[in-house]
């Protein structure tokens, strides 16, 4: 009986000081070309556990989405999940096809705002894209991030393929997409630049 209710304190203990945190990203968060459980964020949460950051985490990403695809996906996602921190992952897609970085701004922008006015917390990650866009266009799409994250007062995260992108065995053939070797470092990375913006459970 004893061991019972200390199941059921533990249960509830971490139920009480669980944050729900909404991952909408592309292929790159989707876990392209593999089981979906492969993917860094189902591995993420028993990371966080481990810090004692119990989340539950919501993988919205879609493989091929652009910013304005998840524009138009947020507002339902918001109502279903209302989650306390959203990631916006998203951007790839929009610089791959070439898309004016001005389109991008705005659905971002449009992205932050509607997750600030739902009480949620918006997290931007930095995207990166091939250098072989030209100088001027590559400029202009990374600039987008940090520019964002000073006027609109949100964190910005590293680029979570930053060191893989640099191991080839990490990547697949086509030099975009991470490997499902990659994905557990990937989930340390997050797990490492989300720390500051969870709660932490007490002990």
């Amino acid at each position: 009986m004893i061991r019972i209710l200390s199941l059921l304190m533990l249960l509830f203990s971490s139920t009480a000081f669980s944050q729900t945190l909404l991952v909408l990203g592309d292929s790159l968060s989707a876990g392209y070309q593999m089981p979906a459980n492969k993917s860094w964020p189902i591995l993420l949460p028993e990371i966080l556990a481990q810090q004692s950051q119990p989340t539950t985490i919501i993988n919205a990403s879609i493989s091929g989405d652009t910013s304005g695809n998840g524009l138009a996906r947020l507002p339902q996602l918001l109502k279903q999940y209302q989650p306390d921190i959203v990631l916006i992952e998203l951007g790839a897609n929009d610089g791959l096809r070439g898309f004016a970085p001005k389109i991008l701004r705005n659905n971002l922008s449009q992205m932050i705002t509607l997750i600030k006015e739902m009480g949620s917390q918006p997290l931007l990650m930095q995207i990166e894209i091939p250098p072989n866009y030209g100088k001027r266009y590559n400029e202009l799409f990374r600039n987008i991030y940090p520019e964002l994250s000073q006027s609109l007062n949100i964190p910005l995260l590293p680029f979570f393929l930053i060191d893989i992108i640099v191991q080839p065995q990490l990547m697949m053939k086509d030099g975009i997409h991470p490997t499902a070797e990659a994905q557990p470092l990937i989930a340390q990375f997050m797990a490492q630049h989300l720390k500051p913006y969870l709660n932490q459970k007490s002990l």
